[in-house]
């Protein structure tokens, strides 16, 4: 079943591209001779606002005069113009419907390898002491109930179980039905232990343990009901705990969305300012008011995107049966979409600002590896800790710094290692430097925005800014 899920998911991605394809080379078969379609897609699209904003119909006074000179009625004018196009783009739509491929992927993937391999687990148990057939029977019932094959094996002593588990030939011991031993926790993948096991031969130990001790009194009653598990030691600790799945996906997705949006920006910023578009507009608009719509017409394509991506996640995993999102795991899907807000929020003013002082596509290659720096190393520190699942302090430290806030903070939460208040300051921390950041990014645009004849550099807009 895995395999024919592959093959499945092939074979969509080859007729996608057949598709993409057979639609271009038809368009270049209807395109009159000597047309250039990137020139002319790029003239109409950075011209369609001009042509909106300057037209007559909006320099009457009254009827819509007020609301076009307006600052929200400019903006929504123009964020409405950013997201017709992205949304037509073939771009968009063809990486929506991969990214939707991958998520399903992920998701049926496991569910299918999971239901093949639906053979009961042999659990190898050490008894040292005595062991109760009530306890016996308990155990047993709970094996079966999680599909493993319980076998008591009888040791003499307590060094001979801790070798036994060393040699891995047991899953773990019941020492005179008080406490339950391991070699190493449950949940590393080189446990040979079911951790669903283990949790629950501790809990009937617990169980039993109030009983033995209990009467018939309110009091004892109390006491049965209010038992709790024994405790679970482990002879040694691994140095990484089982890869969570939720975290590293979200990760790779925030990182590409994020990157991809940014750069979006980066690009319009620098076609209209060489196309000389911008020239119209600002003869209509404020530069603040340019700026704004252009973030926030991708800024909302970006949301509309991700909260496709998670809903579609979460009703296909639902569907097909898959644990991957129950638990804790929606609450980490709806932290990646929150970070994916804030970090587009901070990160776009960056871009807008520096695509405003370039007018060349080799300057724009230029700016972006510095630029994308430190969402790289957000990135990568990220993905490490979300498959290790060990957060170092310095970790810990990035978690609140607005550039790489996003990846760290988010990895932190699908971890369960990150309390609400720390997530609160780190949002907070990030939206008052996102403020911080607007302000700058808006002041460098309408300085850079006008200045052509070769890149702006900005340390003439800085130290303009400070005289």
């Amino acid at each position: 079943m895995k395999y024919i899920a592959i093959a499945l998911i092939l074979i969509a991605v080859v007729a996608i591209r057949v598709a993409i394809f057979r639609a271009r080379r038809h368009r270049r078969a209807e395109r009159p001779p000597g047309a250039s379609s990137r020139t002319s897609d790029v003239t109409e699209t950075a011209s369609a606002p001009a042509a909106a904003l300057a037209s007559p119909a909006h320099g009457r006074n009254g009827g819509r005069s007020a609301d076009i000179g307006g600052r929200f009625g400019a903006v929504g004018m123009i964020a409405t113009r950013e997201i017709t196009e992205r949304v037509r783009s073939r771009f968009f739509r063809v990486g929506t419907l991969i990214v939707l491929i991958a998520v399903a992927a992920a998701i049926i993937i496991p569910t299918l390898h999971k239901s093949s391999n639906s053979r009961p687990t042999p659990q190898a148990i050490g008894v040292v002491g005595s062991l109760s057939p009530d306890l016996e029977h308990l155990v047993v019932a709970a094996g079966t109930a999680n599909n493993d094959k319980v076998r008591f094996v009888t040791e003499r002593s307590i060094a001979e179980t801790k070798s036994a588990l060393r040699a891995k030939t047991l899953a773990f011991a019941i020492i005179d039905g008080h406490e339950v031993l391991l070699w190493e926790p449950a949940a590393l993948a080189s446990s040979p232990a079911d951790p669903v096991l283990v949790k629950d031969t501790a809990e009937y130990l617990g169980v039993l343990k109030a009983y033995r001790t209990a009467g018939l009194t309110p009091t004892q009653e109390a006491d049965v009901d209010n038992s709790k598990p024994v405790p679970v030691r482990a002879l040694q600790f691994g140095s990484s705990t089982s890869t969570r799945a939720i975290p590293v996906i979200g990760i790779v997705l925030l990182f590409v969305m994020l990157t991809q949006y940014c750069t979006w920006i980066l690009i319009g910023v620098m076609q209209e300012k060489s196309s000389r578009v911008v020239e119209v507009l600002l003869a209509t608009v404020r530069p603040i008011q340019l700026l704004g719509g252009k973030v926030l017409g991708i800024g909302l394509v970006a949301l509309g995107q991700a909260t496709l991506v998670v809903a579609f996640a979460l009703l296909l995993a639902n569907g097909v049966g898959s644990d991957l999102l129950k638990g804790d795991q929606p609450l980490a899907l709806a932290a990646e979409l929150c970070w994916l807000v804030l970090g587009y929020a901070f990160y776009c003013w960056v871009y807008a600002a520096a695509g405003s002082t370039a007018e060349r596509q080799d300057q724009i290659q230029t700016l972006a590896l510095p630029l994308s720096i430190p969402i790289l190393v957000g990135y990568i520190f990220s993905l490490t800790v979300a498959s290790s699942g060990n957060p170092s302090a310095f970790f810990k430290v990035l978690a609140y710094l607005p550039p790489t806030a996003p990846f760290c903070m988010s990895v932190l939460v699908g971890l369960g290692q990150a309390t609400w208040w720390e997530f609160v300051a780190s949002v907070l921390i990030a939206i008052a430097g996102t403020a911080g950041m607007a302000v700058l990014a808006a002041r460098i645009y309408r300085r850079a925005v006008l200045r052509t004849g070769g890149r702006v550099r900005l340390r003439e807009l800085l130290a303009r800014s400070g005289s």
